[in-house]
């Protein structure tokens, strides 16, 4: 895994002048003979996360335009769409807006160049992109300006993941910083080449270079393959995670 500073990225790490994730830089993870970039998302990125979400039964449920959660926990919803609509995807746009603005938030896309080979070994068709890749030549530049589908942007690369980090600062534990991990998703294009794992290990790492002492996460009590999944990474656990709808 190799870092690189993007435009406006810095060297990670805290320092004096740093707050949050402010020096946060993009990484490239080469793995299963394909090359993934772990960077930053950005508005683009957006319509291909909300996909990634809503792209199995609890995730659509969750991102459906009605109450998720009822006062006996079961979980009830129509079917919302792969790819929101202008009024549907004002409230991503608005959380977004804050994710952004926000330094101890990273909100991350993981994204794979397109024309690599998939797990059959055919090459992917072109998805969504990584908006920080810029045209190198006229004919890339032309190519930029045809329609593209929800989520591709100029630089050909496809969005096959993505995760949430929080930095909670927090007086407990002698003032420990804890970082969150929330919102994992891998596309079924990336699964089953361990790209679950080496994202989490990053994810871990980042959380060191950012001065975490503690990574914590949640996970539905249905999702047992994923529970099996994170006892595999060492998480413990060690405590039970309650919600109450607000609204």
């Amino acid at each position: 895994m190799t870092t690189e500073a993007a435009p406006g990225e810095g060297e990670s790490g805290q320092g004096e002048s740093s707050r949050g994730f402010d020096g946060f830089s993009r990484q490239t993870l080469d793995l299963a003979g394909r090359t993934f970039v772990i960077r930053r998302a950005t508005e683009a990125d957006v319509p291909a996360i909300v996909a990634l979400l809503r792209d199995d039964v609890l995730g659509a449920a969750r991102e459906a335009d009605v109450k998720v959660v009822d006062r006996a926990g079961a979980v009830g919803a129509d079917a919302a769409p792969a790819n929101p609509g202008a009024e549907d995807a004002a409230p991503y746009a608005r959380a977004f807006a804050l994710i952004d603005a926000d330094p101890n938030q990273l909100l991350v896309a993981v994204t794979e160049a397109s024309g690599q080979p998939d797990r059959t070994g055919r090459a992917d068709t072109p998805g969504q992109a990584d908006i920080a890749d810029r045209a190198e030549s006229a004919e890339q530049a032309e190519s930029a300006e045809q329609p593209r589908s929800v989520g591709q942007t100029r630089g050909g690369s496809t969005v096959v993941g993505t995760l949430q980090l929080s930095l909670l600062p927090s007086l407990s534990r002698r003032g420990t910083l804890r970082l969150q991990i929330e919102a994992v998703r891998v596309g079924p294009s990336a699964q089953g080449i361990g790209l679950g794992t080496a994202v989490f290990e990053w994810a871990h790492e980042c959380g060191r270079r950012f001065g975490a002492g503690l990574v914590q996460l949640t996970t539905d009590k249905s999702r047992t393959g994923a529970q099996r999944f994170y006892d595999r990474l060492g998480y413990v656990a060690s405590h039970e995670g309650m919600k109450l709808p607000l609204g």
